[in-house]
């Protein structure tokens, strides 16, 4: 504590747990403190114990269960895209090497009440019940203009301006109907609710490069490559209480500190308003810059909305989801009559998450009530029979402060959806304004072949 740092990073979150190991990567000298006495901040994962102490206090949770230390409950639960963003840092960074992954087994979207599979192959596409031959015909033709949109060849561009037609205007020339819409937006260019449509349809576009019909970058690179597996989305052994770890790790092999269970964590400032160090326990360590997650500054944070979760142990997989032992369905907004999607998230004992034959199965939303058992309904009706359900509501916040005038740099929370891609953008956006650089991902995917379990 009695050292000069360049960066002290508060809390052990995932993402400051990557920023910190970004950070030594670079040469900087980083102290990582965190009031709790476990990695992982509020996206930590929790074995039966921990789980029922959480939730039901001091009630031992059930026998039939199995063993505590068989379970890894994730607290933001959340899979990978295998040609994603996150799996670029792991590679950038080498954390691969700490870390066993295994494929999803699939990816589902819910339309006109029933569990779709998010079609990953060219028969698949062919026979989803998703839309009707014609609708097939419409669709593919604006697939294919997408594939082949060019934003530096006009040519490609069919006379539309992509900056100025909105994505609702780009998607009528095509005739597609809500539901094909619905199953565009959401469930392959990820949209977590319907605003997309009135915005500039680059964006959606963009997106959508990588989903061919059929097909999407991290569904071909799963095929071709390390997966062998009809999804987009991979997951780690023992849950993403893994993650953090392997960060941590690489930050103490380039040099980081570590400190755990150091109460308070007072961030200190100079008369302009600057950080100047961190004190825990009488001592203060002097930095530069700090980064930390919402709760250590709550007065440079402000709420901008609730995460509802519902937590479910099974002795089963989620029903018409062809038995599969991990999954995502994500239930668009429309077909709920929601503000925004709801998503429904499965792994089990095959991740290393459970007792043999236990499944976890979490349900997450923006929180529109104050009511989550209530608000929650559509996604846990698909869940079937259930040992537990727990019910909670998280809030959300994000800085309001100027990093470039206090050198404090504060990550938001956690939301709703079932994959990284929003985490990291935020890591990698708070990595610019602290190095005034640009993480190069361009990376060898293959590489993490090397993680394959």
């Amino acid at each position: 504590m009695d050292e000069e740092y360049d960066v002290i990073v508060l809390g052990t979150g995932l993402k400051e747990c990557i920023l910190s190991g970004l950070l030594s990567v670079d040469g900087l000298k980083v102290l990582h403190m965190d009031r709790n006495d476990y990695y992982g901040g509020e996206s930590t994962s929790l074995n039966l114990n921990q789980l029922w102490k959480r939730f039901r206090g001091n009630e031992p949770p059930p026998a039939h269960l199995g063993s505590s230390r068989d379970y890894n409950v994730d607290m933001i639960p959340k899979f990978m895209m295998a040609n994603g963003t996150l799996v670029r840092v792991l590679i950038h960074t080498d954390v691969t090497k700490y870390l066993y992954f295994k494929a999803v087994d699939g990816s589902f979207v819910y339309n006109k009440g029933k569990v779709h599979k998010v079609p990953a192959t060219d028969m698949e596409a062919l026979k989803s019940p998703l839309m009707g031959v014609f609708e097939k015909r419409r669709a593919r033709k604006f697939f294919i203009y997408v594939q082949d949109y060019d934003e530096n060849d006009p040519k490609t561009h069919e006379g539309m301006d992509l900056t100025r037609v909105t994505t609702k205007e780009l998607i009528a020339k095509y005739g597609l109907d809500d539901n094909t819409i619905d199953f565009i937006g959401h469930a392959v260019a990820l949209h977590r609710d319907d605003r997309y449509l009135h915005e500039p349809a680059l964006d959606t576009v963009k997106r959508m490069k990588s989903f061919p019909p059929g097909f999407c970058d991290s569904y071909m690179w799963n095929l071709l490559h390390v997966f062998k597996e009809e999804s987009p989305y991979i997951y780690p052994l023992y849950g993403l209480g893994e993650l953090p770890q392997a960060f941590a790790r690489l930050s103490a092999v380039y040099g980081g500190t570590y400190m755990l269970n150091k109460p308070e964590c007072k961030v200190e400032f100079d008369d302009e308003g600057k950080v100047v160090g961190v004190t825990s326990e009488g001592e203060t360590a002097k930095c530069k810059k700090v980064v930390c997650d919402p709760s250590y500054l709550p007065s440079k944070v402000r709420k901008v909305g609730r995460v509802a979760r519902a937590i479910a142990i099974m002795s089963h997989p989620i029903p018409n989801t062809n038995d599969s032992h991990s999954v995502q369905v994500i239930l668009p907004q429309k077909q709920l009559g929601r503000k925004s999607d709801m998503y429904l998230f499965c792994c089990s004992y095959s991740h290393n998450v459970a007792s043999k034959g236990k499944f976890i199965a979490f349900v997450s939303a923006d929180a529109e009530t104050g009511n989550p058992e209530i608000e929650l309904k559509p996604g846990t009706d698909l869940l079937g029979p259930v040992d537990e359900i727990f019910f909670e509501i998280l809030d959300r916040y994000e800085p309001v402060n100027e990093p470039s005038l206090d050198n404090c740099f504060i990550s938001t929370s956690y939301d709703a959806t079932t994959h990284f891609e929003s985490t990291v953008m935020d890591v990698l956006n708070m990595y610019t304004m602290i190095t005034g650089k640009v993480l190069d991902l361009t990376v060898d995917l293959s590489a993490a072949s090397a993680a394959e379990e």
